[in-house]
């Protein structure tokens, strides 16, 4: 199976620098921007099967994708965000005033640190290989998978057996990567971007990673 990775389009509250999570925030007008970009860069190429968060960050960039290749995107819970707890809709600074233990617990990349009411990294690296591997046993041949910062890495980490507690990449909003997976998984691009750059103009936002 050949896996393009896309992490959607930069939202509101990325704007805002505010913790996500499995809140449901919309794009934003630049993420709407980067999500038309990516209908440009999947023109021509071969897609069996659209994959996505039902998160709206995520399903208003794989929508018009989807479309564009005469697809319908396949909602995933299986692929939403890390929930993070009593941190969603904060940003860093109101967490480290209500919650300072916490945040400094979450910034030492604890692996089996869970978010008080949400997650840890390492539960959300297994929920995520288990839903890539879902979608793998599915048998399409050529996959788009649209999803979230946190949950993609996490996912990427796990299949490449990337230890828990290490964190070496990230992923910008409307990034695009690939991986072949087939008797082995594969990482062929990380973090792809060009498509991004457009008649001169830059649309590259990184957003947090939550």
């Amino acid at each position: 199976m050949i896996l393009y990775i896309v992490r959607h389009g930069e939202s509101a509250y990325n704007v805002e620098g505010r913790i996500q999570g499995q809140l449901d925030v919309p794009l934003s007008a630049l993420g709407c921007r980067q999500a038309a970009t990516l209908v440009q860069a999947f023109e021509g190429v071969e897609v069996d099967a659209v994959f996505a968060s039902p998160l709206k960050r995520a399903w208003e960039t794989a929508v018009p994708v989807a479309k564009s290749l005469g697809l319908e995107p396949r909602a995933d819970e299986g692929l939403v965000e890390i929930n993070a707890g009593i941190f969603q809709g904060l940003t860093w600074p109101e967490i480290n005033d209500r919650y300072p233990a916490e945040g400094v617990a979450w910034k030492q990349q604890l692996p089996d640190f869970r978010i008080p009411g949400g997650e840890s990294r390492r539960d959300l690296m297994q929920r995520a290989e288990g839903a890539l591997g879902a979608i793998r046993k599915a048998g399409y041949e050529r996959v788009l998978v649209v999803a979230h910062g946190g949950v993609l890495t996490a996912g990427l980490k796990a299949l490449l057996g990337v230890p828990a507690e290490r964190n070496p990449f990230s992923l910008f909003n409307g990034s695009i990567s690939q991986a072949d997976w087939n008797a082995h998984f594969k990482l062929l691009t990380l973090n792809q971007m060009e498509h991004l750059r457009v008649g001169g103009e830059d649309l590259r936002s990184r957003g947090g990673d939550l």
